[in-house]
């Protein structure tokens, strides 16, 4: 676990949450959780299928620096979670940072000048804004060739006796041996994924939601992490 920068006791209250504000002078993203799918119109009457994320309040429970940490970054904390279900590890972390215990610490960019303790809100983004939203997909446990990798399969019709099989996977003189990233069954889904360049469409910062247009990966209730596009 990493070391903690503990709050200056001569500013203002890191516990009671009173004190918050923008996060657009001093990180580029938020920690969330996927609500799930709805759809809106736009002025122009068009229907759109959006996404509904609570985003935030996230708290700053570190601020590392190129002195101390060989790099700069903003790491916050999302989620309550009670002090007994933590290890005495992530707690001590956060007790030494003034920081309620939070489900979920996650590293950002530092763009500007941060504070422990600090509250960052959804208001950090803007209606029209364009961002990367990353997820775990949903897992499918072990699948075949045909739903992984999206083969063909064989015929459907009785007496073929190949219908969803792989085939072939290498030959038997050269090079005797199956190729490096040959497609087989195995393992599907919960992994990573980033999905770049989503439209904010609404915000509702008195609800901590955010409206993008689209999908992004996961499972209803699931963590996504929220930066301001790469790609602008």
């Amino acid at each position: 676990m990493t070391r903690a920068v503990a709050a200056d006791p001569t500013g203002p209250d890191m516990t009671s949450g009173a004190w918050s504000g923008s996060g657009e002078d001093m990180t580029n993203g938020l920690i969330g959780r996927k609500l799930g799918m709805t759809q809106v119109y736009d002025e122009e009457g068009r229907l759109i299928p959006v996404t509904v994320i609570e985003a935030g309040p996230c708290r700053v429970a570190q601020v590392k620096t190129r002195e101390r940490d060989g790099y700069e970054a903003v790491q916050l904390a999302f989620g309550d979670m009670p002090e007994r279900k933590l290890t005495k590890a992530a707690l001590g972390h956060l007790k030494a940072a003034q920081v309620p215990p939070g489900r979920w610490l996650r590293e950002f960019k530092k763009v500007g000048e941060a504070q422990v303790g600090q509250v960052l809100n959804v208001d950090l983004f803007q209606k029209g804004d364009r961002v990367d939203v990353e997820g775990v997909t949903k897992g499918k446990g072990f699948q075949g060739v045909i739903k992984r990798h999206h083969y063909r399969g064989g015929p459907e019709t009785h007496g073929s006796m190949f219908h969803r099989a792989p085939g072939s996977i290498g030959s038997s003189s050269f090079p005797s041996r199956v190729w490096k990233n040959k497609t087989l069954p195995g393992h599907m889904g919960s992994e990573r994924a980033t999905i770049q360049r989503l439209r904010v469409v609404e915000t509702r910062p008195e609800e901590h939601l955010l409206f993008v247009g689209g999908a992004i990966p996961g499972a209803t209730g699931g963590l996504v992490v929220i930066r301001k596009s790469k790609k602008g």
